[in-house]
């Protein structure tokens, strides 16, 4: 079961729509839910990340492997990120994805989390960053799904 918790709602039917379709297709792999929380954004930011991170707590449990989204976590290829994925569901068949509000991840989600990931240096907006993590968690289905050239 993948799970992906996330601060802000999507309003722009293109981005919906990506979205669907990543899910129908990575749904033939393994479960997928998406959750979205309220964006505090009109708040002081250490007050919004406080007041967010309280509503994720809301759907997380102890048994999850939590992985946050944080531009100061770590770099991974497509590949690296598939063994990822693939490792720790041979431990732990429960991830979990934070994708933080305008302000970032407070500090208490993040010293839940196994894993800090970043997939740049850049910041991306969280409605479009919804449809990279979901293309890569697809492919990276597909990759530890497809026979590797070490089990030929």
């Amino acid at each position: 079961m993948i799970k992906i918790i996330t601060v802000g709602s999507l309003k722009e039917r293109y981005l919906k729509e990506a979205i669907e379709e990543y899910q129908k297709r990575i749904k033939k792999y393994t479960d997928i839910e998406i959750i979205e929380v309220k964006d505090e954004g009109l708040l002081p930011p250490m007050q919004a990340m406080e007041k967010e991170s309280e509503k994720i707590k809301k759907h997380i449990s102890e048994k999850e492997y939590i992985i946050t989204l944080e531009i100061e976590g770590k770099q991974f290829t497509s590949e690296e990120f598939s063994r990822k994925i693939e490792d720790i569901q041979m431990i732990n068949s429960n991830i979990t994805f934070i994708i933080g509000g305008s302000y970032g991840i407070d500090q208490s989600i993040k010293e839940k989390a196994k894993t800090h990931l970043s997939f740049s240096k850049m910041t991306f907006p969280h409605q479009l960053f919804r449809v990279l993590l979901l293309e890569q968690i697809y492919r990276a289905c597909l990759l530890y799904t497809s026979p590797s050239p070490r089990d030929a």
